[in-house]
């Protein structure tokens, strides 16, 4: 984790800024509602909260995803390095740097794992020797995938294909990767593995991360500042650290508090009692 005094040289550079903006799908369903967020160059954001809670609609926001599922920025701004992107083509921000890793593991199944990966660098033009050397990185970061890459995509492990979908991102040489809900559907250890990465990538190879996940222990434990969003808003935020330790992260988002560790039924008739409610 970073110290303090690193953790505000990070915060001197933002790379991502959304500025209060509002997403409606179909012309009609308001989604997000004055949801603002920055992602400095460097670091971990996590972008935390229940199921619905607009983490993944958020994600695709910036990455211009939207318009394929009939939704739309409708107010406020979205800005990298600055420039206004929210209405740019999602190839653009590719260029610029900016992946997203979908929810859901997406690979292409009839392809096999290494093939799977050469994808991510289909829009370079640097040459076979520097599309190799990431390759190399990517197994070095990976080294299931490795073993298994004359295997078809489509035949391997939820976790595998997770790794798959993250080294594909890493062949495109991103800048800053939307990681959409990493530990869904995998097993606690495969979650440990694949948070552990993502500091490596972050740490050794300087990769950004917005990332989207429900698992609120296990994403503050990783980032360096979280989000957490409820209904489409934004109901609070601060250093991983603080938000650890806050009362009300610990009863609604982690089952614990004062006295304890409190059962989910508890927390769940809480609910109610919310101070942003």
């Amino acid at each position: 984790m970073l110290d303090a005094a690193q953790t505000t040289d990070v915060q001197a550079d933002t790379l991502l800024e959304v500025n209060n903006i509002e997403v409606i799908y179909n012309h009609v369903i308001l989604v997000l509602k004055g949801v603002s967020l920055t992602v400095p160059k460097g670091g971990i954001t996590a972008l935390l909260g229940g199921n619905g809670a607009g983490k993944t609609t958020t994600l695709k926001a910036v990455s211009n995803l939207l318009h394929s599922e009939r939704g739309e920025v409708t107010k406020g701004s979205i800005k990298y390095r600055g420039e206004s992107v929210h209405e740019s083509d999602p190839a653009v921000l590719v260029e610029k740097g900016v992946i997203q890793v979908m929810e859901g593991r997406h690979c292409f199944e009839h392809l096999t794992v290494e093939e799977n990966l050469l994808t991510g660098a289909y829009t370079r033009k640097d040459g076979k020797a520097a599309i190799q050397k990431d390759l190399d990185l990517v197994y070095t970061y990976f080294p299931r995938l490795k073993e298994r890459r004359r295997s078809q995509a489509g035949y391997t492990s939820g976790g595998e294909q997770q790794m798959v979908a993250m080294g594909r991102a890493l062949m495109s040489r991103p800048e800053t990767i939307l990681l959409d809900e990493p530990s869904m559907g995998l097993a606690p250890q495969l979650v440990e593995e694949i948070f552990g990465i993502v500091k490596d990538l972050n740490e050794k190879e300087g990769v950004s991360f917005l990332l989207a996940e429900q698992n609120t222990n296990v994403a503050l434990r990783f980032a360096h500042y979280g989000y957490i969003l409820e209904s489409g808003r934004v109901v609070m935020d601060g250093p991983a650290a603080e938000l650890r330790e806050n009362p009300d992260v610990k009863e609604f988002y982690l089952g614990m508090s004062d006295d304890g560790r409190k059962s989910f039924r508890d927390v769940r008739s809480y609910r109610r009692r919310k101070r942003w409610l």
